[in-house]
């Protein structure tokens, strides 16, 4: 499967500490609905499958039930990821009109303090919880997303149980990449040796419980998984260039969302002309990792996190430093 995020417009209504995109106020010049829309035709020429609207917030952008519709329309699977506080029922039920097939709500903590806390809005634990039974209500599949830090760590394994408690089909466990306003809190990103160990826990827990988990900015998973015996239906790790990129909210394409490493615009160039002939993703493709990673029999595999070697050493091709393999 080949999926591509786009972040449809940097407008928010959070200001969350670690905001890959900086979000908040609408970037000049966002892609209009015909951009988006002309966006899209190149996407499904490209033969992408999935088409994530993400953002900032895209429950926002004025225009997103008409590109979702027009995104199923034309072929592409259509999801959303949103912080969940804006979607009540009646915006639900015009996804669901709209051909929305799933959506990914972000949630940092079971605890709603930490949750609001950390997300800088009281009450949106409620407005989160009210969220999913509107998508239950209209039949909306949903997953969970957690991002991983110091103060939170201790509770993935509840977290993965509270998802499977309230009818999400999937739990996604972020691991934090310093991008965007992330980069100023570094500090609370767990170290090398919590790391492993929470990746060890996603897996173990993931054999226990009936939904699907998966660690994200994570990929030595698929190490972790090996080498645990235990068994799960992801076998790549860092998609980066290889079956996944990002389309900012002014037509920029990266790797992934936290390689900030623009690659082309599709106001300069198409989408489709961009995915095959960009330097940068050839070179992801051909996986000739350095360091460590070069080396590794898993390098096909996991193929380290892009973005962290990027954001250690100015080489998207360098070995990942999170890595304890």
């Amino acid at each position: 499967m080949k999926i591509v995020s786009w972040n449809s417009t940097n407008k928010c209504n959070l200001n969350c500490p670690h905001c890959y995109r900086d979000a908040g106020e609408n970037m000049a010049a966002e892609l209009n609905t015909a951009e988006a829309k002309k966006m899209l035709r190149e996407i499904k020429a490209a033969d992408f499958n999935l088409m994530i609207f993400s953002g900032g917030e895209p429950l926002l952008r004025e225009d997103i039930f008409e590109l979702i519709a027009y995104a199923a329309r034309i072929g592409l699977r259509p999801v959303l990821g949103t912080a969940g506080g804006l979607l009540d029922f009646k915006t639900a039920q015009k996804l669901k009109d709209a051909g929305l097939m799933a959506a990914g709500i972000s949630l940092d903590s079971i605890d709603p303090v930490k949750h609001d806390k950390f997300r800088g809005q009281p009450g949106l634990f409620e407005l989160v919880e009210d969220a999913f039974r509107a998508l239950k209500k209209v039949a909306i599949p949903f997953q969970t997303h957690m991002t991983v830090m110091d103060w939170n760590v201790t509770e993935i394994e509840a977290f993965i149980d509270y998802t499977a408690s309230v009818g999400a089909r999937a739990a996604h466990i972020f691991f934090l990449v310093p991008t965007g306003r992330a980069a100023y809190i570094e500090k609370n990103s767990v170290d090398k040796i919590q790391y492993k160990k929470a990746v060890e826990r996603i897996m173990k827990k993931s054999a226990q419980v009936e939904i699907e988990v998966k660690p994200v900015c994570a990929p030595q998973f698929i190490a972790a998984a090996d080498q645990l015996n235990i068994s799960t239906r992801f076998k790549s790790g860092c998609l980066a260039g290889i079956n996944y990129c990002i389309v900012n909210p002014v037509g920029d394409v990266q790797p992934c969302a936290y390689l900030d490493l623009k690659v082309g615009n599709i106001r300069e160039e198409s989408f489709t002309s961009i995915w095959r002939n960009s330097k940068v993703f050839k070179q992801l493709r051909q996986q000739n990792w350095q360091g460590k990673c070069g080396t590794c029999q898993y390098k096909n595999s996991c193929r380290g996190c892009r973005a962290k070697a990027y954001y250690a050493t100015n080489n998207y091709l360098a070995a990942d430093p999170f890595c304890l393999v």
